[in-house]
């Protein structure tokens, strides 16, 4: 395993080109992504940090119909909303590239040729969806029915999110096409299938050992419980060749010189992350770099960073394109985080419940750095979290504002105030009157070494993905600093004769915390930490090894200021936000959220008409629900004994994220008693409870209602 890595590449997932980046994008993939490299540059690595903008695919296709535009009108507009809302929230790629580039359709259709050479493809003639109203075939995303393993009746050609389950399009029941909501048909087409099957045993082992023929890679302790659980639960159900060309009109032709690939794009999940290493092929050209090393080479460390969504693409389907293709390193660690909910619902794209990037600068400007704080705060890096518009309140007037820019603004005032800006010298000699016996010297020297193992622990942090503890951490410092004035007072001691000695003592250490802050807060709040050292009259971070730097320093006994130094004047690091921008911003939310909601309350279409004799074999009942708890390994699934009256049943139901085990004992519930009992996680399933699910996909009991007796039937 490459423990001593020389270099890194480190990615965030493309975001895809049909719509605007929400505040759920940050969390998911991009400020993690961002911190973490910065912080390896500061550490003196040699780091590329790459992204790029995922422009291909039914979805773009179908949003130029809808408004009368073309597919590359669509990307244009926004790769470049994503280019001005990276900038402005300081994400520090070192290229920001797109997958509609010459460079990018070259590296893909290389891929597909190597691996159509290698004899990795299958050549499949099936039946595929088509259809008829919109004259396409369709993608597996765009196909929509009842999962046939737990009757999920919102699952997509691909997968269930509701059980997690992998699936194609034909075992979908009553399939209906999400673009026009008529029922599809099947149509003769040829693709090319990756033998994932024939990757099975590798991927188990690399997934669950790290180890892939005799040698470690990496360390699966390191990675997230989530990610290795999702991984081993596909793995599990077993692996099947999945098409690597889609019948579509926009995209990667398959290489024209394959017979029958006339008419074929390459699909969006062989194609997108290849995004990645054309990425790095452009960055290389216009450095004057080779891109080879950070692809090749195995002392490369390659980091993904993703939302959980994208888990088994990248850890699953991505690695076995490399492999496949042979000469490439595989990911060492994918610290995919969960989900981000707002105001107490599911960020919602459609529905415009979400916080767009572009409009909060807009509307909050030079408050980047309060995002991001609130943000990394409340990072969803073990499982799914909650932004509300009072908490980020919360966070910049409690937080940012009395703690970190209190201090600093305290200790830039008083050494102006005391000593004309100059950082004073202390001389441990002084002859005291009281306290003549303190070891001024030596009460230095160990808080600068107390100084440098808390810096320690924050970079810790960082290195194992913990994002959320490195802030923390950093805020600890921070009111280190707050207690060290607060109980020596030196406003109060200046006036002291006696004193004098001391208040130097401790205004330098003072300064030499806000050094250190200085260099702390970069990779977490980068803006402010350029706008501290201008104060303080430093050189801003370049990423160039200032960490290291300022360790070694605090190591050997040294100042990271030394006295003489001459600092500037105090500014506003951040300034506190009032309930009335609060309230507009929570207002506008609601408002904006209300309007879609109503416009697409409709969209979902009634499924297909069925005879009274097929309802009337539903033998529904009310059911008691007498224990609960999760299943391990998902976090959808509950495990629920039920009491019928006479008898009790075991069900596996997905209602985790929506239910905790506690507030649903005792309840009454609608129950499917007489379905087939199906296997889900180990645990035979007998039944179903019945449920009712909102357009956004939340779900809620159909109550039996007052009274109702476990057992009783409901007709």
């Amino acid at each position: 395993m490459n423990l001593n890595p020389k270099r890194y590449l480190i990615t965030s997932a493309l975001p895809y080109a049909n719509g605007p980046l929400h505040i759920g994008h940050l969390a998911g993939a991009y400020l993690s992504g961002d911190i973490y490299a910065r912080f390896l540059r500061v550490m003196g690595k040699d780091v590329v940090y790459v992204c790029g903008s995922d422009e291909h695919g039914a979805a773009i296709t179908m949003k130029a119909l809808k408004e009368k535009s073309t597919p590359k009108e669509i990307i244009d507009t926004y790769h470049e909303l994503f280019q001005e809302a990276f900038t402005q929230m300081n994400i520090s790629f070192d290229i920001y590239h797109r997958t509609s580039a010459d460079i990018h359709h070259e590296t893909s259709q290389e891929f597909f040729r190597t691996l159509y050479e290698k004899g990795e493809f299958v050549e499949k003639v099936s039946e595929q969806y088509y259809d008829t109203e919109a004259n396409q075939f369709l993608a597996d995303r765009y196909i929509i029915g009842t999962c046939p393993k737990c009757n999920h009746d919102a699952a997509y050609g691909d997968q269930c999110e509701n059980c997690g389950s992998s699936l194609s399009p034909t075992e979908l029941i009553n399939p209906k096409s999400t673009i026009s909501g008529s029922e599809p048909v099947l149509k003769t087409t040829k693709h090319w299938f990756l033998q994932l099957d024939k990757y099975e045993e590798w991927l188990t082992e690399w997934i669950s050992t790290g180890y892939k023929d005799g040698e470690q890679l990496h360390d699966p302790a390191t990675w997230k419980n989530h990610v290795l659980g999702q991984c081993q639960s596909w793995l599990e159900s077993g692996l099947h060749p999945r098409a690597m060309t889609r019948d579509l009109d926009w995209g990667v032709d398959v290489p024209q010189e394959i017979e029958g690939s006339e008419g074929k794009k390459l699909y969006v999940w062989m194609d997108a992350p290849i995004g990645y290493i054309s990425a790095t092929k452009q960055w290389a050209e216009d450095s004057g770099k080779d891109w080879k090393p950070y692809w090749q080479d195995k002392k490369t460390s390659l980091v993904h960073f993703i939302g959980k969504d994208n888990i088994v693409f990248h850890c699953l389907i991505f690695p076995a394109i490399l492999n496949a293709h042979g000469g490439y390193i595989l990911p060492q660690n994918v610290p995919a985080n969960q989900f981000l909910n707002l105001e107490g619902d599911k960020l919602s794209t459609s529905r415009n419940w979400a916080v767009w990037v572009n409009e909060y600068v807009k509307e909050l400007p030079n408050k980047q750095d309060e995002l991001r704080y609130h943000m990394i705060k409340n990072m969803p890096e073990q499982k799914d979290s909650e932004f509300t518009w009072k908490g980020f309140q919360d966070s910049v007037n409690n937080e940012l504002v009395n703690n970190l820019a209190n201090f600093i603004n305290r200790v830039i005032v008083l050494t102006n105030k005391y000593y004309d800006g100059i950082i004073p010298e202390y001389n441990i000699n002084l002859d005291f009157i009281s306290p003549s016996t303190q070891d001024f010297d030596g009460y230095h020297d160990g808080e600068m070494l107390q100084l440098h193992d808390d810096l320690q622990d924050l970079n810790q942090c960082i290195r194992t993905y913990d994002f959320r503890g490195g802030l923390k951490k950093l805020m600890e410092i921070s009111s280190q600093g707050n207690q060290l004035l607060q109980f020596n007072e030196p406003w109060k001691k200046i006036k002291l004769e006696t004193y004098d000695g001391l208040v130097k003592v401790i205004m330098n250490l003072a300064n030499q915390y806000v050094a250190a802050l200085s260099v702390a807060m970069y990779p977490f709040l980068p803006f402010s930490s350029d706008q501290l050292r201008e104060m303080i009259n430093l050189p801003k971070i370049k990423g160039d090894s200032e960490m290291i730097n300022i360790l070694v320093e605090l190591s050997e006994g040294e100042d990271l200021v030394k006295a003489g130094h001459k600092i500037g004047k105090p500014t506003h690091l951040f300034s506190r936000i009032d309930d009335e921008t609060i309230e507009k911003q929570i207002e506008k939310l609601k408002n904006s959220a209300s309007r879609d909601s109503t416009e697409e309350s409709s969209f979902t279409p009634v499924k297909d008409t069925i005879q009274y004799d097929d309802f009337m074999k539903m033998d529904i009942r009310v059911a008691e629900v007498l224990s609960a708890s999760r299943v391990p390994k998902t976090d959808k699934l509950m495990q629920l004994e039920l009491s019928l009256g006479a008898e009790k049943r075991t069900v596996v139901s997905g209602i985790a994220q929506h239910y905790s085990p506690e507030e649903i004992i005792g309840r009454k519930v609608s129950y499917l008693a007489n379905l087939a009992p199906r296997k889900l996680r180990g645990v035979m399933s007998s039944g179903m409870i019945l449920m009712a699910e909102d357009h956004e996909g939340k779900l809620s009991f159909v109550d039996p209602g007052d009274g109702a007796e476990a057992g009783s039937i409901i007709i």
